[in-house]
């Protein structure tokens, strides 16, 4: 039976009216963020999920990234999610000495967790450890797409690091390597990690929490807490309830439904839903019933009656503010008539339009992803296209996300949330758009060429370039049917000051948060 969101949803499509739900009215301002009264020492944390690891080569995963990320472990190069700009962390400094050689300086008088000294050699060890071991990172496909590089360690103080061809965007990529001494595993990943961040893991006891200790002896400003505890809870409403209950300081992606106005900040996140329509099967190997999909797409109805007028519609795979984002690409129309004549026009020729298409949605993966996968079911339904819902766990999700993917399964749309967290269309497109990409169904030679040049330049160019990529994905491969730019809703005690950012999702930086003062109410 259809939720009561979901029946919401498809009656305004019929009828063409759009509605805003009361929830919309809850954190529109994201000064909501400086709410809150006196802390106590332990700042209280309620994920989604217990993190499947803590090593710290796998934090561009986000389940384990939100806990690790400059928190235990810190990288060379921080890229700043407001402006966008590189800022050294554990470098001092870089800059590129030969076309494919960036030298780094490294900062001085650091120290692990473990007592031991930080040094250009842990950081060669640390990059060399994620990017060209057999430890099978996260970190050397999704950033550094199994290029292996030279890194040496020249004094204690700089390191050099060489790529095969040159390379702009290498400090960026950087980023995403965290720093761990040289004295950590080679032959396996690690449960309890050892870094240079503000806070040292004390214990993880599993399936119920996960304890951090302040660093005394951190080399920056102390974070204000001297402990933090990590529990999770599935369930959005359970999350929002602690919050209410002065069980929990801070809750991670809660429903709009469970928002309230005192306890709740919304921010951007970095994330962009869409349908990614498989076109090696028939009917949607058929340009034109892709380009049908997206018409067939009613956007602002999703967006308002589902996602709690939180998002905003989309037009392309990343957000503003990440470099390529195309500011003159538009939301495919909302055109359900012309729709269903580009699927008659492809049935005319025999394309089986009638052929059953598998809408596979993952359980959980955003607040109200069933009703939306319904929404959308529907939708397709209205244009002539036979669809049906799989909603399926994260490891039955992953295996129609990533390559090699199923045979035998008939043609998918695939609902996917794509996060670039790392500011450069770069990330996205060769994971999503390169024909043999690791979350691509297919592309074009022309595609792929057009990707290899945009990949090679820096500044405005490279901007220019990537803009031109993304619409040239939409207008000759079509390969998606773009729903929305996400905004998340983070929970907030009255007692912590906390401001979100777009990097909150995969990345809260524990130091930023601080208890509200007496009397600060």
């Amino acid at each position: 039976m259809r939720s009561d969101r979901a029946r919401t949803v498809l009656t305004l499509v019929v009828s063409g009216t759009m509605l805003v739900t009361s929830a919309c009215a809850v954190a529109n301002s994201d000064a909501a963020g400086d709410a809150g009264s006196a802390g106590g020492g332990t700042l209280r944390v309620v994920l989604t999920q217990e993190p499947p690891t803590l090593e710290p080569c796998e934090s561009s995963l986000t389940a384990t990234g939100v806990v690790v990320r400059s928190n235990v472990t810190e990288p060379l190069v921080e890229r700043d999610p407001t402006s966008g700009r590189l800022e050294p962390l554990l470098a001092t400094g870089w800059r590129q000495t030969k076309p494919t050689t960036w030298t780094f300086g490294i900062r001085s008088g650091v120290t692990f967790q473990n007592g031991r000294p930080f040094t250009a050699k842990d950081a060669a060890f640390s990059i060399e450890r994620a990017v060209n071991s057999d430890l099978a990172c996260n970190v050397d496909g999704y950033v550094f797409g199994d290029e292996k590089i030279d890194v040496r360690a020249v004094s204690p103080t700089r390191l050099t690091v060489t790529t095969r061809k040159a390379d702009p965007i290498l400090p960026l990529r950087l980023s995403f390597i965290e720093i761990v001494p040289r004295t950590t595993s080679t032959g396996a990943k690690v449960r309890i990690p050892v870094g240079t961040g503000p806070y040292a893991v004390r214990k993880w006891e599993t399936g119920v929490s996960i304890s951090l200790a302040r660093n005394e002896t951190y080399w920056g400003k102390a974070p204000a807490y001297p402990r933090a505890r990590y529990v999770w809870r599935s369930d959005a409403s359970v999350r929002a309830a602690m919050i209410d209950k002065g069980e929990a300081d801070i809750a991670t992606a809660l429903d709009p439904v469970d928002a309230t106005k005192d306890s709740t900040v919304a921010y951007p996140n970095n994330e962009t839903t869409a349908l990614r329509l498989d076109g090696r099967e028939a009917p949607l190997n058929d340009i034109r019933v892709r380009r049908a999909i997206g018409m067939a797409v009613d956007r602002t109805g999703i967006v308002d009656a589902l996602l709690g007028g939180l998002a905003k519609p989309a037009a392309q795979l990343v957000p503003p503010g990440v470099v390529g984002h195309n500011d003159g690409l538009a939301t495919a129309p909302y055109r359900v008539a012309a729709a269903r004549a580009l699927v008659g026009r492809a049935a005319a020729d025999g394309v089986p339009v009638k052929r059953r298409i598998t809408l596979v949605a993952r359980n959980g993966q955003f607040a109200g992803i069933a009703e939306v996968a319904e929404a959308l079911q529907y939708q397709m339904a209205r244009i002539g296209l036979n669809v049906r819902i799989r909603m399926a766990d994260t490891a039955t999700h992953l295996q129609y996300q990533l390559r090699p993917l199923p045979r035998g399964v008939g043609p998918i749309a695939l609902l996917i949330m794509h996060g670039n967290q790392a500011g450069d269309a770069a990330f996205t497109t060769s994971q999503y758009l390169l024909s043999d990409g690791p979350q691509s169904t297919f592309g074009t030679a022309r595609l792929d060429r057009r990707i290899a040049a945009a990949n090679a330049l820096s500044g405005k160019a490279r901007q220019k370039a990537f803009a031109e990529v993304l619409a040239y994905q939409n207008e000759k491969v079509a390969q998606y049917a773009y729903l929305a730019h996400m905004r998340g809703l983070l929970g907030l005690s009255p007692s912590v000051r906390y401001r979100p950012d777009s990097a909150t999702g995969d990345e809260m930086r524990l130091a930023e948060v601080r208890p509200v003062k007496a009397g600060n109410h």
